[in-house]
């Protein structure tokens, strides 16, 4: 039945079936993340860097009814230029989505779920979703905490969205037990900077210290992924007190615009790309980068 609702491409197959480093990749990026046809060349780009790295880029997304793990270049070209038009995906979405042979860009969340049906391990992507500001009024939790806490995939990216309200993102963390690693800091960064004065479970410094840590968890019998947060390269990352005064806006308009919900993330990210002068949008890129690049060496640790 399974069979019915999946698509692998040859490459991945082959590639899972001889044991060599596979890393997963979202779709959201593309249909949501950033215009066409700066989407299309920034996915293929960051498939490019796992390929660098000696592993195989796993990109997920839904067409036609189908979970797709190795989307074409077609398929990501189509993603991109239907943007917004294409269903922001979660796990929520799967079941209604797959059954009325829709596409959807998936999201952390979905594309754990894509990677775990196949057995891919490391998902590399720019941001986690979290608990966002003023959750305690409007129960606005992220689906992505929900699925770290329960599907067994590792996550790489570069902190949570600094949108979002980071020491309760960690609270929540603690609370399913998601262990959250920091690559060579002790700090979680806070995707735009390397800085956001909390602190992560444990620094870990090799892409060895941490698949081995993840392999650990497995042996075990622990559900359940793990965050490893990768601190945006220095040369890219924003000032501060520049960022946050940005995002507090961003926050402010969409407050009085009434957005809410999961178009939260692709309205602020717009936003501050918009009032930073693009500036933000380059950070992005490059934060996606530096993650494929760090996932990339991690899956080659887990498979030697």
């Amino acid at each position: 039945m399974l069979e019915k609702y999946l698509r692998v491409s040859d490459e991945v197959k082959e590639a899972l079936a001889s044991g060599k480093p596979v890393v997963a990749l979202e779709s959201t990026i593309i249909s949501h993340g950033m215009p066409y046809p700066k989407n299309v060349e920034t996915a293929l780009l960051v498939e490019q860097a796992v390929r660098e790295e000696g592993a195989i880029p796993a990109t997920i997304c839904l067409i036609g009814g189908k979970i797709v793990v190795g989307a074409s270049k077609e398929d990501i070209e189509h993603l991109g230029k239907a943007g917004l038009s294409v269903t922001k995906a979660s796990r929520r979405d799967l079941p209604v989505l797959l059954a009325r042979g829709m596409d959807g860009a998936t999201t952390v969340a979905t594309t754990m779920i894509g990677a775990s049906l196949v057995g891919i391990k490391v998902f590399a992507t720019g941001g986690v979703g979290g608990v966002h500001r003023g959750a305690e009024v409007t129960m606005d939790i992220s689906a992505d905490l929900e699925e770290l806490a329960m599907t067994d995939v590792m996550v790489v990216c570069a902190g949570c969205k600094s949108i979002l309200d980071l020491n309760l993102t960690l609270e929540y963390l603690e609370t399913k037990g998601v262990p959250v690693i920091g690559y060579k800091t002790e700090e979680l960064p806070a995707f735009y900077t390397d800085k956001s004065g909390l602190k992560v479970d444990y620094r870990l410094d090799t892409p060895e210290e941490i698949a081995d840590s993840f392999n650990v968890k497995m042996a075990l019998g622990m559900k359940g992924g793990m965050l490893v947060t990768n601190p945006i390269p220095h040369e890219y990352a924003m000032d501060p007190d520049e960022i946050n005064a940005t995002i507090e806006k961003a926050v402010e308009d969409a407050k009085a615009l009434g957005i809410k919900g999961k178009e939260t993330t692709p309205y602020l990210l717009d936003h501050i790309q918009k009032l930073t002068g693009g500036r933000s949008l380059e950070s992005n890129i490059q934060l996606v980068l530096n993650n494929a690049r760090l996932g990339a060496k991690i899956a080659k640790a887990m498979v030697r």
